[in-house]
């Protein structure tokens, strides 16, 4: 694991500038640029609040304002569309990168830096709108946003620890890259982003508590929806499972990584 940080340090140059290139490319064409970066997620908030909020909006209590639903939709959005974007980019890169790979050499570790960069910038880019937005509706909870970099830290380890280890295996299982999405589609409504943990009975409380997305969307609701500070034993846990998961995932990779280019 050491060595793949050299090695990503050693070539933090390319690493820098294929971020940028990455960037500059996906919307080279476009005449509104980055901006779609922001419009796609908040564009699903404004579908599932229309949709929902008649209905949920009066099950929050704890938040003061009539856009109550649409504040608490958006801060868990905030948290699952980091952890889905690394994912989902992780579990493609060394399929989509394989001429890549065969042709330069460079540390393939430098490959998902490269991904969690690039969604980390769009992640800041969402979430400085929704501070627009949030003070727009009249929504403040200035005294917990120092949270926020811890979560998205953790966010980051748990998405790129389990986006490398899928991302090995599906070089060479393929099957895993078309089972993830539905996966995906599940761990979402097992994840309180749309609803409140509060109305869903305490029996199926207790199955998704095993869940770790369930307390880490719930610490984004806690910080910016409710002005509260998270739980530090839930992010405790949560930082050891991430860790845990990065290690084994460069365990994986140091194992896999010499026949990876012979499997492409």
């Amino acid at each position: 694991m050491l060595e793949s940080l050299k090695g990503a340090w050693r070539y933090r140059q390319f690493i820098a500038t294929s971020i940028r290139h990455e960037l500059v490319t996906r919307f080279a064409r476009s005449r509104i640029g980055g901006a779609w970066m922001i419009i796609h997620p908040l564009s699903m908030v404004l579908i599932y609040a229309l949709i929902l909020s008649a209905v949920l909006s009066a099950k929050l209590p704890g938040i003061e304002s009539q856009y109550a639903y649409a504040i608490y939709l958006t801060a868990g959005m905030l948290g699952w569309s980091l952890f889905s974007e690394i994912l989902n980019r992780c579990l493609g890169v060394f399929i989509e990168n394989a001429n890549l790979m065969k042709k330069l050499v460079f540390p393939k570790i430098a490959l998902p830096v490269i991904i969690t960069g690039s969604c980390l910038i769009n992640n800041l880019a969402l979430f400085a709108v929704i501070l627009v937005v949030f003070a727009v509706l009249g929504h403040f909870t200035p005294s917990t946003l120092l949270w926020v970099p811890v979560l998205t830290g953790i966010t980051v380890l748990l998405a790129l620890g389990l986006g490398l280890m899928l991302g090995i295996l599906n070089v060479f299982i393929r099957d895993i890259g078309q089972l993830m999405p539905i996966v995906l589609q599940f761990l979402f409504w097992f994840t309180p982003v749309v609803y409140p943990a509060e109305i869903v009975p305490p029996s199926l409380q207790a199955i998704l508590s095993f869940n770790p997305l369930f307390h880490l969307v719930g610490a984004y609701h806690n910080v910016l929806a409710y002005g509260q500070a998270p739980s530090i034993p839930a992010l405790a846990g949560l930082t050891l499972l991430g860790a845990g998961l990065v290690f084994l995932s460069a365990l994986l990779f140091r194992k896999a990584s010499p026949e990876m280019v012979d499997a492409l």
